[in-house]
């Protein structure tokens, strides 16, 4: 099993950033990640059901794209909610968090939390490592991009 936290400052406050999060939209697209809303859950987003697609190294024979299906659970509005993840290829569980910590100030601080583990024992073995390090090794700066990206989109509709 791979895991991957990691922590940021963005200058916006947790309900700006959770309007980014959940934004009611069926599709979001961002640099080189679809997402697509299958299910929208309930009023606090509990129960969505998101299929993401991903870039991926080319050796898995995919094209360089991967898919997920990602469950959101365990919400707390403006606070922190948890996902669990089917992907493929390769078929593998993930598990996340992110959580949003109010710093004062009109600033927050964004922690996010992913474990990764491939199913088949033996792919596990040749894969696991090199496609989590792939994989999670731009989360934090996309990410933060993206917030900051979205919270100047959000303030420029807002005026």
């Amino acid at each position: 099993m791979q895991s991957h936290r990691s922590s940021f400052v963005i200058d916006g406050l947790p309900e700006e950033i959770w309007q980014l999060w959940f934004p009611g939209l069926p599709v979001i697209e961002m640099d080189d990640v679809r997402i697509e809303i299958m299910h929208f859950g309930d009023a606090d987003n509990e129960g969505l059901v998101r299929h993401c697609h991903y870039r991926v190294p080319r050796y898995l024979l995919s094209g360089g794209r991967a898919q997920s299906w990602e469950l959101v659970t365990d919400v707390v509005p403006n606070v922190s909610y948890r996902y669990r993840a089917i992907t493929r290829p390769p078929f593998a569980y993930a598990e996340g968090e992110q959580r949003l910590e109010p710093l004062g100030d009109g600033r927050t601080r964004v922690h996010f939390a992913e474990t990764y583990s491939v199913a088949n024992p033996v792919l596990r073995v040749l894969f696991e490592r090199r496609l989590h390090q792939f994989i999670s090794r731009d989360n934090d700066t996309v990410i933060k991009a993206a917030i900051e990206r979205g919270l100047q989109q959000l303030r420029a509709a807002q005026q």
